[in-house]
């Protein structure tokens, strides 16, 4: 029984995006640990968030104008962490597919170069055959020539 070439790339991307989820955690449980993380990585993109969501539930709604009340610093740091952990799956996520697509691509470029160098090899072997027809062509005709040149014999008596 012939088994095909298995894909060990692709277990190798699923075994990466599978860890990317606990790495998220640990880098949300960090984030939300440090002070710094907190009031200039996770806090304005949460509170950013914060604001287009509710803008955009109040619309919905039908109330046009009402000011919107900034997140409180443990929810900013919270709603920035899980942002934080989402952005790195996804970043992880989008580099697998990334690399899949350069490896396949590189696959069929070294086939497709493959198969130029049958086609090339080919076409050289074609040219060698003609030519070699063609001398052999001209021998024949030479043979042909000399065998008419030659006078006939005569019949023996």
């Amino acid at each position: 029984m012939v088994v095909g070439a298995f894909p060990i790339a692709k277990l190798l991307y699923l075994g990466v995006r599978q860890l990317s989820k606990p790495v998220a955690n640990r880098i949300k449980a960090g984030a939300r640990r440090s002070e710094f993380f907190k009031t200039y990585v996770c806090g304005p993109p949460a509170q950013i968030y914060h604001w287009v969501e509710m803008r955009t539930k109040m619309r919905i709604m039908g109330f046009r104008g009402s000011a919107i009340k900034p997140l409180n610093e443990e929810a900013a740091a919270e709603l920035g962490a899980e942002l934080l952990g989402e952005t790195i799956i996804f970043l992880i996520g989008t580099g697998c597919m990334i690399l899949e697509y350069s490896r396949q691509a590189a696959n069929s470029r070294r086939k497709e170069e493959e198969l130029s160098e049958t086609i090339t090899n080919l076409q050289q072997q074609v040219g060698e055959l003609a030519l070699t027809t063609e001398t052999l062509d001209a021998q024949l005709r030479e043979v042909n020539r000399l065998l008419m040149a030659l006078p006939s014999p005569q019949p023996q008596k």
